[in-house]
């Protein structure tokens, strides 16, 4: 990795001169890519609180995909060596979560841990002598001139100490059963999933599709599929067709969908290339987890994944969440391996158009079907020692150092934090089909679809004597369709109460109807659970949803309550006139809100 200068402390020529601490024990970590390194950062916490002990980090240069790895080593804050002089430097233990690159050069002790859910996919070594051997079990990548790279080779279960054995037995005895701590981290915060939901916007009722993709062009953000399974264009590429059946079936409010895609995708092709491909599924509501944190709280949190071959989709499987496969190369994987079990074992999207049900139904049959103990065999597959890789790799790597381990604290992992709230926001237009039901107080069923779809309803619950249903369009007015919003039956603005570019609310809501005079109703949203509205005759109300029997408040976007106000009013001219109450449908979820008439204030 070029332009990391030398170091002169806390190792160098004169470093004696300049440190603080003298006598310590010296761990240098070896980052090939984001992906290895965020696996070595899991065990960081490891060495906490340890005054004996000096961290390093450095970067082979070998990897392809080299984007985003001086960030990450400035953000881990430890001391950052060039590669150079990192192979002239003493070193009492050395980690690292990859092959590649010189490690033969590395004269120390030598850890290698794997960098995914074990060794599972077939890939060929620089001047491999074997036809795609298993990546991190063949002689290709574990020995130099027949001897073991590793010091320690962890495993995490004794599956992957068989086929150690099977593949090259001349380093099986370099093997340390240690588990796993990547999946020990998740498994800690399963009991924070209705968090990680909220924090990720979902809502009552609502269920989060996670899609998720490994890297390559087998995955599924890169596969294509064969000639008449799918309609997926003239490329046969399987993304385009899967992004847009996902946004035009599935109900904006009753379904949240988010996409954890493999840091080789976001660093090789460049975020603002990937933002660019997705800019289209993202302005109709999806989501995307950063490359670095998150995509574990977004798999606890999800009711199903749709994946491929990769570790993550592997890991949803492990801890109960129902998996749907859009690809599965089995030909890319070892077919001794978990995860090419989960291949056999999973259920798979079919492409077919008129050969079975939408894409929505299979997502639906998935989830409605799944019994948590499906994948019951391949998830004590994942880890010998469930909860137990921190106390297992710290006494690995104490030993193999010669110092006796800290007495005075356990080995703790750092757990998963709270990912930042991000609610849904969606830009492009939205179809709304809405249906008055008769009652006290009075019920609006409201089903949202992106404009890129026909919107549908299901059948009415009241009786014959309900309203017939109503179609109107919503539109944001920060949408890259700018020509919408003189169409637009109500236009939408999101942004603080006291946003002083854009409110107050009741300014900007006179605004608006100025704005855009084919607009009925100019929506003003400021919290996750209320909005301010005002209709074209200039009444002004606020929408306010009550908060559940917890006293959290109703994560359901506040536009929705301003469609089924839209359609009392629509009804009945008169309706505001008493109006205090309404409920809203959303799928299977109801909500409440309440209804405030606010002070009118001409504008000056």
């Amino acid at each position: 990795m070029g332009g990391v200068a030398r170091l002169r402390v806390p190792v160098g020529e004169d470093a004696e001169r300049w440190i603080t601490r003298t006598g310590c024990r010296r761990v240098l970590f070896i980052v090939h890519n984001v992906t290895s390194a965020t696996r070595l950062l899991d065990t960081l916490p490891l060495f906490d609180g340890d005054l004996r002990v000096q961290l390093f980090a450095t970067c082979t240069g070998s990897s392809p995909f080299l984007a985003g790895v001086p960030e990450l080593l400035t953000r881990s804050g430890l001391p950052v060596l060039p590669w150079a002089q990192a192979k002239d430097t003493d070193f009492d233990l050395a980690i690292t979560a990859s092959y590649g690159g010189e490690l033969d050069a590395f004269q120390g002790k030598l850890v290698v841990l794997s960098h995914g859910v074990g060794y599972n996919k077939r890939l060929a070594a620089p001047h491999a002598k074997h036809r795609a051997p298993v990546f991190g079990m063949s002689p290709d990548w574990l020995l130099q001139d027949g001897r073991p790279l590793a010091t320690a080779t962890v495993l995490s279960h004794p599956e992957q100490v068989e086929r150690l054995n099977t593949y090259c037995p001349e380093a099986a005895p370099t093997a340390v059963l240690a588990g796993d701590p990547c999946y020990d981290r998740i498994l800690a915060a399963l009991p924070r999933r209705d968090s990680f939901r909220r924090a990720l916007g979902v809502g009552p009722g609502q269920r989060l599709i996670v899609l998720n993709s490994t890297w390559s062009s087998l995955s599924l953000f890169g596969a294509t599929v064969e000639d008449g399974e799918a309609q997926t264009g003239s490329t046969g590429d399987l993304l385009p067709w899967l992004l847009s059946r996902l946004a035009a079936e599935l109900p904006v409010d009753e379904y949240r969908v988010t996409a954890v895609l493999h840091p080789n995708i976001w660093y090789g092709h460049g975020p603002g290339q990937l933002r660019a491909w997705l800019a289209h599924a993202r302005q109709a509501g999806l989501d995307t987890i950063p490359p670095l944190d998150g995509w574990r709280q977004a798999l606890i949190a999800a009711d199903c994944v749709i994946g491929d071959h990769g570790s993550v989709t592997y890991y949803a499987a492990s801890i109960g969440v129902p998996v749907l496969l859009g690809t599965f190369p089995e030909q890319a994987l070892d077919p001794l391996s978990p995860v090419a079990a989960l291949g056999r074992a999973a259920p798979r999207i079919d492409h077919r158009p008129g050969l079975s049900g939408a894409l929505r139904d299979q997502i639906d049959h998935v989830i409605d079907s799944h019994k948590p103990d499906r994948y019951r065999e391949l998830a004590a597959q994942t880890s010998s020692s469930p909860g137990e890789s921190g106390a297992l790799l710290r006494h690995l790597f104490y030993r193999l150092m010669d110092l006796p381990e800290p007495t005075d604290h356990p080995a703790l992992l750092a757990p998963l934090p709270l990912p930042p709230y991000s609610p849904a926001r969606r830009t492009a237009p939205i179809h709304v089909l809405t249906q008055v039901l008769h009652g006290d107080p009075p019920e609006v069923e409201v089903v949202r679809r992106n404009a890129t779809s026909g919107p549908g309803l299901p059948k009415p619950r009241g009786g014959a004597e309900d309203h017939p249903p109503q179609a109107h369009t919503v539109v944001d007015e920060e949408t890259e369709h700018a020509g919408r919003l003189s169409a637009a039956d109500i236009v939408v603005q999101h942004a603080a109460a006291d946003d002083p570019r854009i409110g107050p609310p009741e300014a900007w809501t006179t605004e608006a109807l100025a704005r855009y005079p084919s607009c009925g109703l100019a929506v003003y949203t400021y919290a996750p659970d209320r909005c301010v509205a005002r209709t074209r005759e200039g009444t002004l109300v606020r929408l306010t949803a009550v908060a559940g029997p917890d006293g959290r408040p109703d994560l359901c976007e506040p536009a929705v309550y301003a469609s089924a106000l839209y359609a009392l009013t629509s009804a009945s001219a008169s309706w505001l006139d008493t109006a205090v109450e309404i409920l809203v449908r959303t799928g299977e979820a109801v909500h409440r809100v309440t209804v405030d008439r606010l002070p009118h204030r001409p504008p000056p």
